[in-house]
């Protein structure tokens, strides 16, 4: 398996001294997912959690939605210098990925014209990015009306600083992303740190995706960077009522939070935060949002 981490040789400046020093590094390498042996996607991720990584990558796809959905997923070998010489395959790198699914499991068609919503960067208006979300997606995020997810906004505010405190690999390099999936209690169920903050996301869902868990409706989102459309939108396919991020949403991200009912808050800092959609989980002041 990969490293998470490298030491490197930097020469550091502080007030004019110059000195020499190790430092550790995060580690970033591509991962190929691979579904039915063919090439579907390509990410820049920290070794570790690669299954989950993939597996929540295709929850987020619209392909699965439970474990069941799922026959395996292997790592592929091959991909270094000696594949197609006689009689050897090439050492096996980690880096990719071949995702089988479940007999009667559709395959969504892979092709380079299949219609990729993942990514802020698809090329597509923000109205298709929101039908695509719409009309694939597994869960509702108000499955019982009569027993709605209900949050203290103190709870939230709570988050940040546990999500902080388990960033384990964060102490070591300052260089990652993470996503933690807590109960409405404020308690910590999963943390996922990568290079990538949708990476640590897919990661968390895809691990709970393996455990038969999803959807994950009682859950609470918690992400260390901004709240992007992809990540509102991964939080709506996995079924997450709750999104929260330290920093500010993208105005997509509050436009699908408010087509879905998703909870999106956004600047959570110390008792600070903006709530852009679905306060309806939040219990607030009777008096809040007049005036």
């Amino acid at each position: 398996m990969g490293r998470v981490t490298e030491r490197r040789r930097v020469i550091r400046i502080r007030d004019g001294a110059v000195s020499t020093r190790p430092d550790t590094l995060v580690v970033e390498e591509p991962l190929e997912i691979r579904l039915g042996g063919k090439p579907l996607a390509i990410t820049m991720r920290t070794p570790g959690d690669d299954f989950a990584l993939a597996a929540g990558f295709l929850v987020s796809e619209g392909v699965l939605a439970s474990a069941d959905d799922l026959a395996n997923i292997v790592y592929c070998a091959g991909a270094t210098e000696g594949a197609g010489e006689a009689g050897g395959r090439g050492a096996n790198t980690y880096n990719i990925v071949d995702v089988r699914l479940a007999e009667g499991v559709p395959v969504p068609d892979i092709s380079l014209e299949r219609n990729v919503y993942t990514t802020s960067s698809c090329g597509l208006c923000g109205k298709a990015s929101l039908d695509a979300v719409r009309t694939t997606a597994r869960f509702t995020l108000d499955p019982s009306p009569d027993t709605p997810v209900r949050i203290e906004p103190a709870t939230l505010a709570a988050l940040p600083d546990r999500l902080r405190a388990a960033q384990r690999v964060f102490d070591w390099t300052g260089g990652l992303h993470a996503a933690a999936l807590f109960t409405t209690d404020g308690e910590l169920l999963d943390i996922r740190e990568d290079v990538g903050r949708h990476n640590a996301v897919d990661k968390i869902v895809g691990r709970a995706l393996q455990q038969g868990l999803l959807p994950l409706s009682s859950c609470v989102l918690m992400v260390s960077g901004r709240a992007s459309f992809e990540l509102a939108q991964k939080a709506v396919m996995a079924g997450i009522p709750v999104l929260a991020a330290v920093s500010a949403p993208s105005s997509l991200a509050v436009d699908l939070a408010a087509e879905t009912r998703l909870t999106l808050v956004g600047f959570l800092r110390g008792t600070s935060m903006n709530v852009y959609a679905g306060e309806h989980r939040l219990a607030l002041p009777a008096e809040a949002g007049t005036g």
